[in-house]
C-alpha cells in the first residue's frame, strides 16, 4: 500500500537531492519507521514473554541489523553468510536461531561455534549432529504437520490453513517427532523447543493461532510420552503487511492478547508451564519502511503503453516471482492526467515488470517512480541475470539525512569470480591403455 504519511513527509523533501546525489535506482529505508515498528512489536508481545528472531533473509544489510540488535531483537539465520551478518551486528549465543534447511556439517559446526540455537529441520540433520562431540543441551525442532483431518462436526476452516505440507521440504514429520525427540534426549539434549510456520504474509491472527494450537498439541504429546517439557514455541515469520491499497494491517496488539489467552488456557488445562513464544518476522518489521526509486528511461507504445525504467528484476523480483504479488507505485513529482501503463525493466524476460495495466500519471522520460513496500525481500532477492546488477541501498536517518549503506554493484564485482588461480586435475588413466 502507499507508504505511511510519516515516511512520505520525511522522504519527499529530501528525495530530489538524494536522486541528484546518488543517482537511480536505489532502495531507501526509513530508520524512524523501522524503530517505531520494533516498539509496536515489543509492546504487543512483551507480556508473553517472547523472542523476535528477525529473518536476516528479508533485509541482510548490517546497518539495518544493527538497528534491530540495539532494540534487543535476535536473528533468524539460514546460511553461513547470514550467520556472519548476525554476529557482525552484535548478536551471540541464543540471540541467533539457525533455521537452515538441508543443513551441511560445515553449517552445523559454525552455528555451534557461535552458540546459536539450532532449529533441526530433519532427522538427517540430527544424524549429523549425533556424530559430533558437542551436542548442545538445547535444541528446537521444526515440525511438518502433514495432512490432518478436521474432527467431525467441527465448523470453520480448520486445517485449511495447512495448505499442502505433505509437499513441503521443511520439517520433521509430525508422526516421527516423538521418536526424534527421544533420540535427541538420548544424545544429551535437555531443553526442547518446537517450530512451525504455516502462514505467509498473513493479515489475520487465525493462521498464527492455529500454528500455536498445533505446537501445543505436540507439547502435550511429548510430555505424555517422554516426560519432556517444551520450553519454547516458534511461530515462524508469517506476520504480514498490506501491499495493496485498502488492505487493513495486522492488529498486533489483538494478536498478542489472543496468544496470551490461548497460552493461559492451555497451561491451566494441562498443568504445564507456558512456553516462551518466538517469532521470525522479517517482512512485518522492515517491509513497509522501504521504497525503490527508479527513473523512466523509455516511453514505449506497443499493443499497450509501457514505461521502461532503470530498475528491474535484479532490484525487486517479487512481482516476477509471484503471480499475485503487488507493489504500489507512485510518481511523486508528476501531476499529469492518468493513463494505463505497464512498468517494465530491461531484462530479456517478459515477466521483468513491476506493474501491468497500472493507472499512473502520464509518464515521460526521466520521471521518478517510487515502488513501495520494498523493505523486505527486495534487494535481498536480487540477482545478476543479463548482467543487470543490484542497486545501492540508502538509509533515511532520523535527522533527515540520507546515508549510503550499500554501494551499487559494478562490473568489477560481476567479474570478480573470474579472477582465480589456475587449477586443474589430470584426466583419469584409461584401463588397458598402452604403457
Amino acid at each position: 500500500m502507499p507508504i505511511s504519511e510519516d515516511f512520505g513527509r520525511r522522504l519527499l523533501p529530501v528525495l530530489p537531492a538524494a536522486v541528484e546525489h546518488f543517482g537511480t535506482p536505489f532502495h531507501v529505508y526509513d530508520e524512524q519507521g523501522i524503530e517505531e515498528t520494533c516498539d509496536a512489536f515489543d509492546a504487543a508481545f512483551r507480556h508473553l514473554p517472547y523472542t523476535e528472531y528477525f529473518a536476516v533473509k528479508a533485509l541482510p544489510n548490517p546497518a539495518v541489523l544493527r538497528l534491530l540488535a540495539d532494540r534487543g531483537f535476535g536473528f533468524d539465520c539460514s546460511s553461513l553468510p547470514e550467520l556472519a551478518l548476525a554476529r557482525e551486528a552484535g548478536a551471540a549465543g541464543d540471540r541467533i536461531c539457525f533455521t537452515s534447511n538441508n543443513t551441511s556439517r560445515e553449517e552445523l559446526a559454525e552455528a555451534l561455534a557461535a552458540g546459536a540455537l539450532l532449529n533441526i529441520d530433519d532427522e538427517a540433520v540430527l544424524d549429523k549432529l549425533a556424530d559430533r562431540p558437542d551436542v548442545p543441551e538445547t535444541l528446537c525442532f521444526r515440525v511438518n504437520p502433514g495432512a490432518r483431518q478436521r474432527p467431525a462436526g467441527t465448523p470453520g476452516a480448520g486445517d485449511a490453513f495447512l495448505g499442502n505440507p505433505e509437499g513441503a521440504k521443511f520439517g520433521v514429520r509430525a508422526d516421527r517427532l516423538t521418536a526424534v525427540v527421544a533420540r535427541a534426549r538420548a544424545l544429551g539434549v535437555r531443553s526442547f523447543g518446537l517450530h512451525m510456520m504455516l502462514a505467509s504474509n498473513s493479515l489475520t491472527a487465525a493462521p498464527v493461532l492455529h500454528t500455536l494450537d498445533l505446537l501445543l498439541e505436540h507439547a502435550v504429546e511429548l510430555h505424555r510420552e517422554l516426560g519432556v517439557t517444551v520450553g519454547s514455541v516458534n511461530l515462524g515469520g508469517g506476520l504480514g503487511i498490506p501491499y495493496r491499497p485498502g488492505e487493513r494491517p495486522l492488529d498486533l496488539a489483538a494478536l498478542g492478547r489472543a496468544l496470551d489467552v490461548r497460552l493461559d488456557t492451555w497451561s491451566r488445562a494441562h498443568a504445564l508451564p507456558r512456553p516462551r513464544v518466538a517469532f521470525e518476522s522479517g517482512r512485518l518489521i522492515t517491509g513497509p519502511h522501504g521504497v525503490l526509486a527508479t527513473r523512466v528511461v523509455n516511453r514505449m507504445t506497443k499493443w499497450r503503453e509501457y514505461a521502461g525504467v532503470d530498475a528491474g528484476m535484479s532490484s525487486l523480483m517479487r512481482p516476477a516471482l509471484y503471480p499475485t504479488a503487488y507493489h504500489h507505485i507512485t510518481a511523486p513529482f508528476t501531476d499529469a492526467p492518468p493513463e494505463q501503463v505497464d512498468v517494465v525493466g530491461s531484462l530479456c524476460e517478459n515477466n521483468d515488470r513491476f506493474a501491468e495495466r497500472r493507472e499512473l500519471p502520464a509518464l515521460a522520460e526521466d520521471d521518478l517512480l517510487l515502488v513501495h513496500d520494498t523493505g523486505a525481500h527486495g534487494h535481498a532477492m536480487g540477482f545478476t541475470y543479463n548482467g543487470r546488477l543490484r542497486p545501492q541501498e540508502l538509509m533515511l536517518r532520523r535527522d533527515g539525512s540520507v546515508e549510503l549503506i550499500r554501494r551499487a554493484e559494478e562490473e568489477r564485482d560481476h567479474f570478480a569470480t573470474l579472477d582465480f588461480a589456475p587449477d586443474r586435475i589430470g584426466a583419469p588413466a584409461l584401463a588397458g591403455a598402452a604403457g
